[in-house]
């Protein structure tokens, strides 16, 4: 489609934009991670810092708890995002390749543990770890993230499943395969994009988790980012320059995840939300 310069113009400034929007607010963390606390306070703001400092880095790094709570959303992130992968895929699969009786509804269940509100599952939750013994533990974290990640893992991986033909794995059956062959040699390779955006998602969804991570982890040996970033406020002040520095840390490897893996995320998620 042909497209005349001004229109060209107007989307080229419309896209630049919206970028700046949506950059700006990293831009602002990473400018006021570097500033002293004065300038912090200055009105009206200063945009380039005039004694930029890595105080506030040094202080995340070396006299908080920060290091630690990194440490335990990653075994708690990468823990919970493996199991919700491992999970969706067979649920999928079962959805999209086989009929049984009251399939839809079961599909429907699925969804309904997505809908649910968080302020509706938190009472259960707790009771049901604290039976288990399961509170302040990683554990306990890693079932809670696969509970609200599944149902929409599964979703979006069936939608994926369905699409690919289904004559490529009765090809693979003919020639001997087993199910669990053809899953693993066939679908799952051809699943990449979805298998990505899936594990995106989950990543996410738990990396920057607050309420359960507030309700389920009271020591600090098993806290997670989200709920660190709240020791810097105190009764009467609040230390932004290491707010700000503990998020740029915080806010760096889900950037890396995302951009390196892009494409196949995108391609991912409009394979899911178009084919079924």
């Amino acid at each position: 489609m042909r497209t005349s310069p001004l229109a060209r113009v107007i989307i080229l400034i419309s896209s630049l934009l919206v970028v700046s929007v949506c950059l700006f607010p990293f831009l602002w963390m990473g400018i006021s991670s570097i500033k002293v606390l004065r300038e912090l306070y200055t009105v009206p703001p200063t945009w380039i810092p005039h004694t930029p400092t890595l105080g506030n880095y040094k202080t995340v790094l070396f006299d908080s708890n920060i290091p630690r709570y990194f440490l335990n959303s990653v075994v708690i992130s990468v823990g919970s995002t493996l199991l919700a992968l491992i999970l969706a895929v067979f649920a999928s699969y079962g959805f999209a390749r086989f009929n049984f009786k009251g399939k839809p509804y079961y599909q429907s269940f699925v969804l309904v543990g997505q809908l649910l509100p968080t302020a509706a599952i938190i009472v259960p939750l707790f009771v049901t770890l604290r039976y288990l013994g399961l509170v302040n533990t990683y554990l306990g974290l890693i079932l809670v993230y696969m509970i609200i990640t599944l149902p929409l893992s599964v979703w979006m991986l069936t939608s994926y499943f369905k699409a690919i033909p289904v004559e490529l794995e009765e090809a693979a059956i003919i020639d001997g395969a087993s199910r669990l062959g053809v899953l693993f040699r066939i679908t799952l390779p051809l699943s990449v994009p979805g298998l990505v955006a899936v594990m995106v998602y989950a990543f996410v969804t738990t990396w920057n988790e607050f309420i359960f991570a507030l309700c389920f982890a009271t020591d600090s040996s098993v806290k997670t980012l989200p709920i660190g970033l709240a020791e810097f406020t105190t009764e009467f002040n609040t230390d932004w320059g290491a707010v700000m520095a503990a998020s740029m840390i915080m806010t760096v490897p889900i950037a890396v995840l995302f951009l390196s893996m892009q494409r196949l995320f995108v391609g991912g998620i409009m394979a899911g939300a178009t084919k079924g």
